[in-house]
């Protein structure tokens, strides 16, 4: 199951892109939600991939010692490894919030409605053939940027503090 998450990271997302474009007009998610429910699936083979990755570096002597003290499969998972997953919540959350609010091709063929155009699609006004209106793009670039600095400086504690529990035995 892992490779067939792993293999979906190897398919670009313009092969699939027309597909993807008339399945979503056909179900009627052409919109926000349906916007919402493929960057789940496209962020997920990416996530997995991480995830897995971070977990197979967790030693089992801390499950086994869990399952000896007499705790349950779940009871192992969410005592003991889902607060050591902390600082992979948090780079997890920081990359796909990154990701997605960055995204400017898949909202731009999916969405049909212009009301629900995300920040890169309304921020392409400012582009024309010829010109460029260079003090408003800033000024939209630069309060964009502000959420995601935001996010950032919100789990900044978790992620160093990952770094720093690697860095001495």
């Amino acid at each position: 199951l892992f490779y067939y998450f792993v293999s979906a990271m190897f398919v670009p997302f313009p092969i699939i892109m027309l597909p993807i474009v008339k399945q979503t007009a056909i179900w009627n998610l052409d919109n926000p939600i349906g916007l919402t429910l493929l960057y789940v699936v496209y962020g997920l083979a990416f996530n997995v991939f991480i995830y897995v990755g971070y977990i197979k570096s967790i030693p089992k002597e801390l499950e086994e010692a869990a399952i000896m003290d007499g705790a349950s499969t779940w009871k192992v998972f969410w005592k003991v490894i889902f607060p050591l997953l902390t600082p992979m919540n948090a780079t997890v959350g920081i990359l796909t919030c990154l990701w997605a609010w960055n995204d400017f091709m898949l909202p731009l063929v999916i969405l049909s409605d212009p009301d629900f155009a995300t920040l890169p699609l309304v921020q392409y006004i400012f582009q024309t053939e010829f010109s460029t209106n260079y003090n408003l793009a800033f000024a939209s670039y630069l309060m964009a940027l502000a959420p995601m600095i935001l996010v950032y400086v919100i789990a900044q504690k978790w992620i160093i503090s990952g770094v720093m529990k690697g860095s001495i035995k």
